[in-house]
């Protein structure tokens, strides 16, 4: 499994559902928290993210998921899982 990392910033409802999602499916991953308020890892996650300063940002070895919307929709699709296997 390619390593999982999470940008995310407290009380935010996006980022707890993205990391409930990843928790439920045994996903083991790196969450930055308060990347909100460092201002270097905030600089990094929006280089990292082509310029996308929401939270939270996901990142699948490589690949550039994008926020909690994003990996709803790739978990609806079936396309999480073969993501998460390669």
């Amino acid at each position: 499994m390619p390593p999982v990392l999470i940008y995310t910033k407290p009380f935010c409802p996006y980022c707890s559902r993205a990391v409930q999602l990843l928790k439920k499916k045994d996903v083991a991953f790196t969450e930055i928290d308060d990347a909100a308020f460092d201002k270097a890892k905030k600089a990094e996650m929006i280089e990292k993210s082509n310029g996308r300063a929401t939270f939270p940002q996901i990142f699948i070895g490589d690949t550039h998921v994008g926020g909690c919307d994003d990996l709803m929709r790739l978990e609806g699709s079936g396309a999480l899982d073969k993501l998460l296997a390669a």
